[in-house]
């Protein structure tokens, strides 16, 4: 099986020739990843060369028009799903708050929305606040020991006068992986449409939209190796009969119909970037011949086995510690390599004391208030949280468990 070349990774991001963070360990991720040197580089090159308003018949615009159409244009095919699916935003918290509008206005009293007490608070709070408008809202509950979600529970729920199930496809602090296609066909069969949280999912492998099944599928690219825009797939069916929430005169165009504000030009070009990025893995790993999301695929693949790999000897570690609580699956293949735990003391007074060790990681609640609370954690303690991408190395993960001795 082709193994990830670390080397060739790590060459892409400039943030490892940085001198100012040369001998720290990367290791809040979850909070936002590195950008990729091809991001770096279209987000400078359309500053200087492109920084007018897009699609004017004049040189500098229609090429600064092409770069965003590009972008969305290979983001989409990477995901599996048409150009005009895919929505730019200035973050998914926005994306989902624009939706809850537009759900607010299709939706009638008396229907239901289902959403999770797992979720970051982005596909959470704004669905909750439908219940203004007479829909009934209802909670799937985790575990409150494992932080699991059980598909029986979810199947207790669902009636035919549920109209969304909104759940993440990975939480940001338990770190399980959910099925989602099995989610997905459950509730198309009882009418239900589907919203998918992938923030904490995406920066692991881009999935196949199409065919997971979802309706909505949502994550951010500032996670993703890219600047700081939400990304949000809506298929077209669903798109077409939400109410328009942009300008009356772009309701037509189902890319716009969801951003009510003019996008960030710069940012969405350079979004291009990532799939670069995702080209350049595919090249340097395998033979010629995919495209797309066959190249998305294959590199989804690649990094996913290289991560199961890299987090075991981590994962063992903080299993095997009886003074600490880690979230989640002990099991590598069934979690990403993001792991939030509970210790005695205040959770951002240790992770300053392991930035004294050169480890960059976070401490609080991460916007994962409900999940927190539901397993008994104080939110104002919060969790320590240590999370790793594909351009972590097995070295960096040995100095993490190191100053984890010291510092617990």
């Amino acid at each position: 099986m082709t193994k990830l070349d670390t080397d060739f990774v790590r060459g892409q991001f400039l943030a490892f020739s940085e001198p100012s963070l040369r001998d720290q360990v990367f290791a809040e991720n979850a909070g936002g990843s590195y950008a990729c040197r091809h991001v770096i580089w279209r987000l400078t090159r359309f500053y200087k060369q492109r920084k007018v308003q897009p699609y004017a018949p004049y040189a500098a615009s229609l090429l600064a028009g092409d770069e965003m159409d590009e972008a969305r244009e290979r983001l989409a095919r990477l995901l599996n799903v048409g150009s005009d699916e895919l929505v730019f935003g200035p973050s998914t918290t926005q994306n989902v708050y624009v939706l809850a509008n537009a759900f607010a206005e299709w939706m009638v009293p008396g229907q239901t929305i289902i959403v999770t007490d797992q979720d970051h608070e982005a596909n959470s709070g704004a669905w909750r606040k439908l219940a203004n408008f007479g829909i009934e809202i209802r909670e799937w509950k985790i575990d409150p020991e494992t932080g699991h979600l059980d598909i029986e529970d979810l199947k207790n729920l669902l009636d035919d006068t549920v109209k969304l199930v909104c759940f993440p496809h990975c939480s940001n602090v338990i770190g399980e992986i959910n099925p989602v296609e099995e989610i997905t066909q459950l509730a198309h069969a009882v009418g239900a449409v589907v919203c998918v949280d992938g923030v904490s999912y995406a920066p692991h492998g881009f999935p196949n939209v199409s065919k997971l099944g979802a309706d909505i599928y949502m994550f951010s690219s500032y996670k993703t190796y890219g600047p700081h825009q939400g990304i949000m797939v809506i298929r077209r069916a669903l798109a077409a009969a939400l109410p328009n929430q942009a300008h009356s005169f772009n309701g037509d165009a189902l890319h716009k119909r969801f951003s009510p504000a003019g996008p960030d030009h710069a940012q969405v070009a350079a979004c291009a970037g990532i799939a670069d990025y995702v080209d350049a893995l595919y090249s340097q790993h395998f033979k010629a011949g995919r495209d797309g999301a066959g190249r998305a695929g294959c590199v989804h693949d690649l990094v996913r086995a290289y991560e199961i790999d890299l987090m075991k000897p981590l994962l063992d570690y903080l299993s095997s510690k009886n003074n600490i609580r880690l979230l989640g699956p002990k099991d590598a293949k069934l979690r990403a390599p993001t792991f939030a735990i509970e210790i005695s003391g205040k959770a951002e007074d240790a992770a300053a004391r392991l930035a004294h060790h050169g480890i960059m990681a976070g401490g609080g609640d991460f916007y994962a208030v409900r999940p927190l609370k539901a397993m008994g954690i104080d939110p104002a303690k919060g969790v320590l949280r240590l999370s790793f991408v594909h351009y972590n190395v097995a070295s960096e993960l040995d100095r993490v468990i190191n100053a984890l001795d010291q510092v617990l």
